[in-house]
Formats: C-alpha cells, structure tokens, sequence
C-alpha cells in the first residue's frame, strides 16, 4: 500500500521551532494535510515523543518516535525508534553526550516539553541546538542498537549536512540518505555514487505547521507501522 509520509518535524521543544508546534497541533495538521505516517525528530531530545505518540494513537494517525542529533561533526541525523521505550533510552545516552551549556530562551528560543493535553509540563534547561560529542560514525551502529533506523538529514544543504561538514557523503551504514523537497538529485548522484545505491527520503524539516508535508511523498509498506517503516530502512527496501 501506498503510505504517505513526514518523518522529519520539529516540536515546540526545538529552540528554534514555532511554540504552537505542539503534540496535537502537529498531528491535527498532518491529518488534514492527509499523512499517513509522521515522526516527530526535535533536535538532540525525544522528550515530546510520548506526548506526540499518545496524541496520534488516539487521532488514529502513526508515529513515529524519534530525534534529529547533532553529531559532534556538525552533522544533523535524523535517528527513528519502533517503540517509545528504545526512543527514550537513545534519549538518556544522548543527553549525557550534550555539553553544558544553558539555553537563552530569548537568543536560542524556548525547549518546551508538552503533555498528551498539550499543557505544558516542564522546560529543557541546557542548550539543545549544540553539538553533541558523538561521532557519526557511531550513530548508525547506536541506533541499530536500540531496533531503530537512522539516515542523514538534508545532505543538499550548506550547513549541518554531511556535504557540508565531511566535504562528502561517507559509507558507514546508512542505509538511506534524506534531500530537501526540492534537492536535486540527479546532480548530487554524480557527484557522490554512493547516493545512487542508497534510498533517498524527502522530509519537511517542518519548524512551523504550514511547513508539514503535504500529501505527495509516499513508500511502499504492508503497512504504516513503525516497526515495518524501520525495517525498510535498515535493508534498504523503501
């Protein structure tokens, strides 16, 4: 069946996403915008994911528990969890891997944690728009670890990509490489081959609700479930 898909938006916990980003807001726009399968990858914390996961479960609409890391190379991850239990252990390991750095609300913007009312039940106190110390060379294999999938985030982009940061698109086992909806694939292929072997993703990379996608990207699954989604990755197959 054909399943429709965002798997890179961004809650009100992300310093630099809109507040009204919140766990219902976000999975209200996805159903009228025709989604089939959402996640929800703040960045470097899935501390919203168990708001968003019970929010979406009730609307009748999958998610997706999962992360956007910051490798210490400056390289954004984009990290997917079958369940929240694996999401929020990858959580743990990634918050003692921060540096210590307080977040400025009023410079770097608020890190709001929400409730499945989305009521608001608490704040993130250190900076999470910082690079972690974890080398993408170990995210794939971390992530694997927990039954997840993981593939990097808009590589097209000038800055927090691996073309950005590497100067190239490396092999250490991803499975799937992520372009900005209008990224030009053809010209990244020959540039760097190993993208041509390599599933391709379109995401939103939505910090705002009018920016979640829209009902045209689709994959191929048995069935829009996490777990099934997450296989694919990790073989390949989408």
């Amino acid at each position: 069946m054909k399943v429709f898909y965002d798997l890179h938006i961004h809650s009100c916990l992300s310093p630099c996403a809109d507040d009204d980003m919140t766990p219902y807001n976000i999975v209200n726009m996805a159903k009228l915008k025709g989604l089939d399968i959402i996640a929800l990858t703040d960045h470097n914390s899935c501390k919203n994911c168990p708001a968003l996961v019970e929010v979406a479960r009730k609307a009748g609409l999958n998610a997706v528990p999962g992360m956007e890391l910051c490798t210490s190379e400056e390289c954004h991850v984009i990290c997917l969890f079958p369940t929240l239990e694996a999401a929020m252990e990858f959580d743990a390991f990634v918050e003692g891997k921060l540096p210590p750095i307080t977040n400025n609300p009023e410079v770097f913007g608020t890190q709001i944690i929400m409730d499945k009312n989305d009521d608001v039940s608490g704040h993130v106190p250190i900076l999470l728009a910082a690079a972690s110390s974890i080398s993408i060379d170990e995210v794939a294999r971390q992530v694997r670890k927990l039954g997840g999938a993981s593939f990097p985030a808009h590589i097209d982009r000038p800055s927090f990509s691996v073309i950005s940061s590497l100067g190239t698109v490396p092999d250490i086992g991803f499975t799937a490489f992520e372009i900005s909806p209008r990224g030009k694939v053809r010209e990244l292929g020959l540039k760097y081959p190993l993208i041509r072997e390599k599933t391709i993703i379109y995401n939103s990379d939505a910090h705002s609700l009018g920016d979640i996608g829209e009902r045209e990207r689709w994959v191929e699954l048995d069935s829009p479930s996490p777990e099934i989604l997450i296989e694919k990755l990790n073989y390949g197959c989408l």
